[in-house]
């Protein structure tokens, strides 16, 4: 077994651990369903999705529908929380809205970014490896898992309350998140589809003001979820806040604006407008 294989599979097993730590923690206080929590039954169908639609993706050697799983799955898990869930109430009816409209707003958007380009070049290195693809099947679970944590342990958990201020403030928070990343996500495909901008890097509307204001509004409407979930969670049930510092680590750390700093560089870099671009926009956090 060569080396990059070793380190997916050791990654897939790591992997699954925290999954099933985040279940059991999360399944304190949780609904059950045929005897078992329905929060640890939300986060195995969550692995068991990406791991069945893997086996076509990889005979077809295609990553085609790997961002519309994705977008499924939140969308299949978090309707399948508030119908199995005996005790939900009208705070779980709006975690499930705002899931659903955000995970269906991305997947589609996602899906016609890569039906357009035709593929996805982050995949072309993966997808001949059994290991390697299995294992970033099994990390987009992981992913749902965790960003989905403070609304899915919500949902499912006995302990419901009423709107309040939390659901008020929550829900502003994630209308905010909301609009900002639909927005820069728009200014930027219209960017890109006007022949007059080939080669160009965006600049203007709200990208003027951050480099990067998808992945603001994405992290903003997360921390809108979490603060619904406040008044619900208890003990382990905690665990749920990993939510939006996750979102936050994987998009500052991992696998979102590093990548695409290192990608502009290769693309830009020493140009004199970009150069001016870098020192004067914010990475993250726009500029008022």
């Amino acid at each position: 077994m060569q080396k990059a294989e070793r380190n997916a599979l050791i990654a897939t097993v790591v992997v699954i651990v925290v999954g099933a730590l985040v279940a059991w923690a999360g399944s304190q206080g949780s609904a059950q369903v045929l005897g078992m929590p329905l929060y640890a039954v939300l986060v195995a169908g969550i692995f068991l999705i990406q791991w069945i639609v893997f086996i076509p993706a990889y005979v077809l050697q295609s990553e085609r529908f790997f961002d519309l799983t994705g977008s499924l799955t939140y969308i299949a898990m978090t309707l399948l929380a508030l119908t199995l869930s005996s005790s939900a109430g009208t705070r779980s009816v709006l975690l499930t809205a705002l899931v659903v409209i955000w995970a269906g707003r991305l997947g589609t958007f996602l899906f016609r970014r890569v039906r357009k380009a035709g593929k996805d070049d982050r995949f072309d290195e993966l997808k001949p490896s059994f290991l390697r693809f299995l294992n970033v099947w099994t990390i987009q679970a992981l992913w749902i898992t965790l960003t989905a944590a403070a609304a899915h342990i919500t949902i499912s958990s006995t302990l419901q309350k009423p709107l309040d201020v939390f659901a008020l403030a929550g829900f502003l928070v994630w209308a905010a998140g909301f609009a900002i990343e639909i927005s820069a996500d728009a200014q930027k495909s219209r960017f890109n589809a006007d022949p007059a901008n080939k080669g160009k890097f965006i600049a203007t509307g709200l990208w003027a003001r951050s480099r990067h204001p998808n992945y603001f509004g994405e992290i903003v409407l997360w921390v809108g979820i979490a603060i619904i979930a406040l008044p619900v969670l208890r003990g382990w049930q905690w665990v749920g806040l990993i939510s939006p510092f996750f979102v936050t680590l994987l998009l500052t750390r991992v696998s979102g604006i590093p990548l695409l700093e290192q990608k502009a560089d290769r693309k830009w870099g020493g140009q004199a407008d970009y150069e001016a671009y870098k020192r004067e926009t914010p990475v993250l956090v726009p500029r008022l």
